[in-house]
């Protein structure tokens, strides 16, 4: 899983280490002037975004390893995605709103990217629906498409990515 990101000016082909040694990868990183123009539209689509936050993931998986509590997956994954010219909210409320009333004392989402992805993080043995419904009602009540609900509690990172969808992705 490698990030892509619409900026090719500082593109580079690197060499791959661990799982992928030998294969060799494209990588995208936001020129200064991108990150400039960024403030006023993101134009990355949901998977763009996805993939950038998959990737992080799994480098942060492998520098850390797993079992550590959330927060801290959490607060290092936000860092880094904002380091790679996203727009990050941690701890974001996700408000319920019925019959035209809003309540504000919903949910909280771990981080919503660009406004366009939820990232739901556990460190656990294992993920269970109730996880998995927990993203997808977060999903429901934003509006937004894509979540991702990663499990850092897993030996192997690809094992604790789980990638769930609202409708369709245009």
């Amino acid at each position: 899983m490698f990030f892509v990101s619409p900026c090719e000016k500082q593109s580079r082909l690197t060499q791959s280490h661990g799982e992928h040694k030998g294969k060799r990868r494209k990588e995208f990183s936001l020129c200064s002037l991108c990150l400039r123009v960024r403030n006023l539209k993101c134009s990355m689509n949901e998977n763009e975004i996805g993939q950038i936050i998959v990737d992080r993931a799994v480098r942060l998986h492998k520098t850390l390893g797993p079992g550590l509590l959330e927060s801290v997956y959490e607060v290092i994954l936000a860092q880094q995605l904002q380091q790679a010219g996203l727009k990050v909210q941690r701890q974001a409320p996700v408000p319920i709103r019925l019959d035209g009333i809003q309540f504000e004392e919903g949910f909280r989402a771990d981080i919503i990217v660009e406004n366009k992805v939820i990232v739901e993080l556990k460190s656990v043995e294992r993920i269970n629906k109730a996880h998995e419904k927990q993203v997808l009602t977060y999903l429901k009540l934003t509006g937004i498409k894509l979540g991702y609900l990663l499990n850092f509690g897993e030996a192997i990172m690809k094992d604790g990515i789980h990638r769930i969808i609202n409708g369709t992705i245009g």
